[in-house]
């Protein structure tokens, strides 16, 4: 997975600075996104080992797939990677591209787990504490775990806070078992 990451990160850079100077942030983001969900799909990724099949065909298909229109430098972007044969990078191009795109908008997702649903109100009072502690802009994300008793345990990339009950109970239980 690291390799992956290491090999993309070049390519990611270089659409990110070119979709900046361009002011084409969400249809590049748009772009990227959706190859790299076509890529990620088994059938494709079987598609792209195929030696069979020359990489331009295979870059086609994968823009055909996407449903979008590329623009000129999109489709070239997308040659240069079938020439390089780094199609299979999509998705890992896609994840970087959006982490440098939060980065220049200081925007970050939050995942949030409870075990009922939380009211408009409370999603709004946590994203505005979390905003502040993290000083970023904060999208919220619900999931329901009733396994969580009571409390939120709250996820952004390696950033965890649990403050569930469980979390809690679990920490007493450790305390008490040392």
């Amino acid at each position: 997975m690291a390799e992956l990451i290491t090999l993309a990160r070049p390519y990611a850079k270089a659409a990110f600075e070119r979709a900046k100077a361009q002011q084409a942030l969400a249809e590049w983001d748009e772009l990227l996104t959706a190859a790299g969900q076509v890529v990620a799909d088994a059938a494709t990724r079987q598609l792209l080992t195929n030696p069979g099949i020359a990489e331009q065909k295979k870059a086609e298909f994968i823009l055909e797939c996407t449903g979008k229109t590329a623009t000129e430098e999109q489709r070239n972007f997308l040659m240069i990677l079938a020439e390089n044969r780094r199609l299979a990078l999509f998705p890992e191009i896609a994840t970087l591209f959006n982490s440098f795109r939060a980065d220049l908008e200081r925007t970050i997702d939050i995942n949030v787990s409870s075990p009922f649903e939380l009211t408009e109100e409370q999603q709004q009072k946590l994203a505005q504490a979390l905003s502040k502690k993290l000083d970023r802009n904060v999208q919220i994300e619900t999931t329901l775990d009733t396994s969580l008793i009571g409390g939120l345990v709250v996820r952004t990339g390696d950033l965890v806070i649990d403050a569930s009950v469980r979390g809690k109970l679990t920490k007493l239980a450790e305390s008490l078992g040392s």
